[in-house]
C-alpha cells in the first residue's frame, strides 16, 4: 500500500495528530458489488425496485438505496406481488422462491452471488444422487448432509432449500450432540463462515464418528475467508481499531473477533455516530476496518469523524 493510501486527508502531514487508516481490504466483496450494481443500474432505469430482504445487512447502505427507490420486501410479501421486478440479493434463495416469483409474473434481477450459486449446485446434485442411489436400493438410508452456518440466515435458507429441507444446520459442535453420527455423512459451509471453525467441525466429527463414510466440502469463500488474517494483520499494526459494521452481518462478527483477538482495544460501531471521543485517547495510529457488507464510503465518514473528535 502506498505511504498515504486510506488515510484521512491531512492527517499524516500534522505530527501531533494520530494518524488515521482505512483498511484497504475491507469493504463489500465481490458478490455484494455485483448485486448493488444491479440495483443501481435498475433504479437508473425505472425508479424503483423490490429487494426480496435486506440487500446487504448494512443498515446505512439500505438506507442509501431506499432514498433512490429500493424497498424492501419479505417473503410474505410474495404472496400478493404479481407482475413487479424483484431483485435477489447476493445470498441466494430456495428454489421455491424462483417458482413463486415465476407463478406470479415477477420479472427476477438475480444478483445471488456466484460463489453461492456454485454451493447451491453442489448441494442440490449431491441430494438428487443420494435420492436416486435410495429409489435404486442401492443405498438403504439417506446420507446426513449438514451445512455450517447460521440458522435462519439468508444464504443458508437458500442452501437447505437444495435438499427439499432435509439438510440439517449445525451453528457449532453442540449440535453434533443431537445427531447420528453413524450415518453417511456430507458437511458444507456457509461461505462466509471462518476456516477456523469449519475445521473445528471436521475435526470434532472424526474424532466421533466409528463407522460410516464422512465427505466433508471447505466452500468457504477465498475472498472472505482470506480477510481473517489480513484484517488481523491491520489490527494489529494500530493502537485503537473502530471495526464498522452492521448488526446482522454474520461475517462482521466474524471479523470483530478476529481483530479483538490481536487488540483489545477494537471498538464496534455501525455508523459515526456511536463514536466515543475516550476511544481514541493516546492512540497514535487508529484503524478503521469493517465486514463485507461495509460500505466505502461508511468508513470513510467514520475516519472523518475520527479526525474531528481527535482534533477537540
Amino acid at each position: 500500500m502506498k505511504k498515504d493510501e486510506g488515510r484521512a486527508p491531512g492527517l499524516e502531514k500534522d505530527p501531533g495528530t494520530p494518524i488515521i487508516e482505512i483498511d484497504s481490504n475491507s469493504g463489500f466483496c465481490f458478490g455484494v458489488v455485483t448485486a448493488i450494481a444491479k440495483a443501481e443500474a435498475e433504479l437508473a432505469k425505472s425508479g424503483t425496485l423490490a429487494c426480496l430482504g435486506d440487500i446487504v445487512h448494512n443498515a446505512s447502505e439500505v438506507e442509501r438505496l431506499r432514498l433512490r427507490g429500493l424497498h424492501t420486501i419479505t417473503h410474505e410479501d410474495l404472496n400478493d406481488l404479481h407482475g413487479s421486478t424483484v431483485l435477489l440479493r447476493a445470498h441466494g434463495e430456495p428454489p421455491s422462491t424462483y417458482k413463486k416469483l415465476e407463478k406470479n409474473r415477477n420479472r427476477v434481477i438475480d444478483a445471488t452471488c456466484p460463489v453461492v450459486l456454485q454451493l447451491q449446485k453442489r448441494i442440490k446434485e449431491a441430494y438428487d444422487r443420494a435420492r436416486a442411489k435410495m429409489s435404486s436400493g442401492e443405498i438403504e438410508e439417506m446420507p446426513l448432509i449438514l451445512i455450517y452456518g447460521k440458522r435462519g440466515h439468508a444464504e443458508v435458507n437458500g442452501l437447505v432449500g437444495q435438499t427439499d429441507g432435509n439438510a440439517v444446520v449445525i451453528q457449532d459442535v453442540t449440535a453434533l450432540d443431537t445427531l447420528d453420527l453413524e450415518r453417511d455423512i456430507l458437511l458444507y459451509s456457509q461461505t462466509t463462515k471462518s476456516l477456523e471453525g469449519f475445521r473445528h467441525i471436521v475435526n470434532e466429527i472424526k474424532q466421533r464418528k466409528r463407522s460410516g463414510r464422512f465427505e466433508y466440502f471447505d466452500t468457504i469463500c477465498r475472498q472472505v475467508a482470506t480477510r481473517s488474517e489480513k484484517i488481523k494483520e491491520f489490527a494489529a499494526n494500530h493502537d485503537t481499531i473502530i471495526f464498522v459494521s452492521g448488526a446482522k452481518s454474520s461475517n462482521g462478527k466474524v471479523l470483530l473477533e478476529e481483530c479483538i483477538k490481536v487488540n483489545p482495544s477494537t471498538r464496534l460501531v455501525t455508523d459515526s455516530s456511536d463514536l466515543r471521543q475516550e476511544w481514541l485517547v493516546g492512540a497514535k495510529k487508529i484503524g478503521i476496518c469493517g465486514a463485507t457488507s461495509t460500505p466505502a464510503w461508511l468508513m470513510k465518514e467514520v475516519a472523518e469523524r475520527v479526525s474531528e473528535l481527535v482534533k477537540k
